[in-house]
């Protein structure tokens, strides 16, 4: 059985966006779709001391244009990438496995970057292999060459990969008609992610903050924290 999980990209991703790699054996970045200006393909959340922080991507957008998300450049009129760079380095400075990952975030923010695909790819490839994942087959759907409808595609590319499973997010239930999957042997299993809780920095545990809040705080150990493997760790 072949499981594929089909996921437009993200800055600095989620827990639940890594479980989804981690149950799939084909992980496809979907970014030849239209971008959208409100999601999270150019922010993400981090914790601080006086809550919770957005981490923003500035771009050049314009809502006329109606560009692909691996269309999208990157404002870099401002110095976002040293403000992201601070942010984290001074929320997480105190972090047990702060010295672990710090001179890959800072090797990131080091960099030029024109187009929000290839540092939000760049973090999903290095985060992985921070988890333990670096044998997940990634796949760009730009790559593809697949067209057609919104299902028609989705369905395209499970055929490519041969797979049985497309596993697909909870709000994919909103659009997906698995009737249209199953006439083509295709089982579509829905994401039922249970956020796990795990010690943090800043007083109460928050959840749904990007991945890199559980890799400072928990290290090694954070591939089974996202698999739910029976890892609660009290914050009190």
């Amino acid at each position: 059985m072949v499981r594929i999980a089909i996921l437009q990209p993200g800055y600095l991703p989620w827990l639940g966006f890594f479980e989804q790699m981690y149950m799939s054996d084909v992980f496809v970045i979907y970014d030849d779709v239209q971008y959208d200006k409100q999601g999270w393909r150019n922010r993400n959340r981090i914790k601080t001391g006086n809550g919770v922080q957005w981490v923003t991507i500035p771009v050049n957008f314009k809502f006329k244009e109606f560009p692909l998300t691996n269309e999208v450049t990157i404002d870099n009129r401002m110095n976002w990438r040293k403000k992201h760079f601070l942010s984290i380095k001074q929320n997480y400075s105190k972090a047990p496995f702060y010295k672990d990952y710090i001179e890959l975030v800072e090797e990131v923010y080091s960099r030029e970057w024109q187009y929000l695909i290839d540092i939000d790819l760049y973090l999903i490839t290095e985060l992985a292999n921070c988890l333990g994942m670096n044998d997940k087959k990634i796949v760009r759907s730009s790559s593809l060459g697949v067209r057609g409808g919104r299902i028609e595609r989705l369905t395209t590319m499970c055929k490519i990969f041969k797979a049985d499973i497309f596993y697909e997010g909870t709000a994919g239930g909103n659009y997906i008609d698995e009737k249209h999957f199953e006439e083509h042997g295709i089982m579509v299993e829905f994401q039922d992610y249970k956020h796990p809780v795990y010690k943090q920095l800043h007083g109460d545990f928050v959840p749904y903050l990007s991945v890199i809040d559980l890799l400072f705080n928990i290290g090694p150990e954070s591939l089974s924290v996202i698999a739910n493997k029976n890892f609660i760790e009290d914050t009190g």
